[in-house]
């Protein structure tokens, strides 16, 4: 079954004896059924074209949600990821469907990001969510402790032949030949080591790949171009590159210097959710469209003031942001705003 509003988001509900791809109609949260309406899906390996740098917001844990991909798509951003979500937990617990996994029907082309161990877990979440995304991702990147500890992330990097499988096995459940299926990966100390799990998942049939240009230990080093350049020249399928992209400026510079298909950012999008329409700062207009779609969608306080908080960090004095950071209501953060920015 589907909570479902036409202009608002609407979030997937799922049980054993109900499968989305199954349903006949769609119900809305008043009861009411409405009439199917076609669900536009995108060839998302036709995005990536000669001479066009895809530009892509990467997933974000609390912060790549419908909201905030709302507003970076206002700003020239070609694709959005969902947050990371564990596929075990989006099987087993309406509540982490529900709260991790929002969208409505503006919010395309779109991919999920799954987090998971074992590929039938991973192809039934896919299957799940696969009638209102045009993709999925398999994280293979998280660096962090818990996730390598449970099997998730990075540690995959490792499990050239289990990636391998879980592709095939999303594929084949998937029945869909323009639903994308991509994996993003970390680098090998031993960069043969990732061309050849690159070359494995390639063969499996993966639509493109995104590679964050570090080592699974490596933190704030500087991202190893030259690696990134390697794997695309190795592979036919388009190479997506992440890591520490801030500006337009190193949009150009990134694919000057490695050939790639499309750029991922994270933490520059934060800042500036206009960075790809070739904004240096965030625009005051930003900030504006920001409060206005935030209030539309019901954006909790904590989120709504986080990303204020990151898009005025260049913007503002260091005594501004110290009033603002500390500002407790969504009421008061609109009346500063309104009565020092004329928000």
């Amino acid at each position: 079954h589907l909570q479902f509003l036409p202009t608002r988001p609407f979030r997937l509900l799922y049980s054993a004896t109900s499968c989305f791809q199954g349903a006949g109609h769609r119900t809305s949260m008043n009861g009411e059924q409405l009439p199917t309406r076609p669900w536009q899906r995108r060839c998302l390996v036709e995005l990536f074209q000669p001479g066009h740098v895809v530009k892509i917001c990467a997933p974000m844990v609390r912060y790549s949600k419908l909201a905030f991909r709302s507003l970076v798509r206002r700003y020239d951003c070609d694709l959005c990821f969902t947050p990371m979500i564990i596929a075990s937990a989006f099987l087993k617990s309406g509540k982490a469907r529900d709260s991790e996994f929002t969208t409505n029907f503006g919010d395309r082309p779109l991919v999920v990001q799954f987090a998971a161990n074992c590929s039938q877990d991973l192809a039934d979440a896919a299957l799940i969510a696969s009638p209102f995304v045009d993709g999925v991702d398999l994280n293979c990147g998280c660096p962090q402790r818990w996730a390598m500890a449970e099997g998730y992330g990075a540690c995959l990097i490792n499990k050239p032949e289990l990636v391998q499988d879980m592709v095939r096995l999303v594929k084949n459940q998937v029945e869909c030949p323009q639903f994308s299926v991509s994996i993003k990966i970390r680098l090998h100390k031993d960069l043969t080591r990732t061309v050849d799990l690159c070359r494995k998942v390639e063969a499996a049939g993966i639509s493109w790949i995104t590679v964050h240009g570090r080592e699974t230990e490596e933190r704030h080093q500087q991202i190893h171009y030259d690696a990134i350049k390697i794997i695309k020249e190795n592979l036919t399928i388009p190479v997506v590159a992440n890591g520490d992209v801030r500006s337009s400026k190193d949009v150009d510079l990134v694919h000057q210097l490695t050939g790639i298909d499309g750029v991922m950012a994270a933490r520059g999008l934060l800042a500036n959710p206009a960075m790809f329409s070739g904004y240096e700062e965030t625009p005051w207009q930003c900030v504006q469209d920001w409060i206005d779609i935030a209030l539309e969608h019901g954006t909790t306080f904590t989120c709504f003031h986080h990303h204020l908080m990151y898009m005025l960090e260049r913007i503002t004095s260091r005594q501004e942001k110290k009033i603002f950071n500390v500002l407790s209501s969504t009421s008061a953060v609109l009346d500063y705003l309104g009565e020092n920015y004329g928000l």
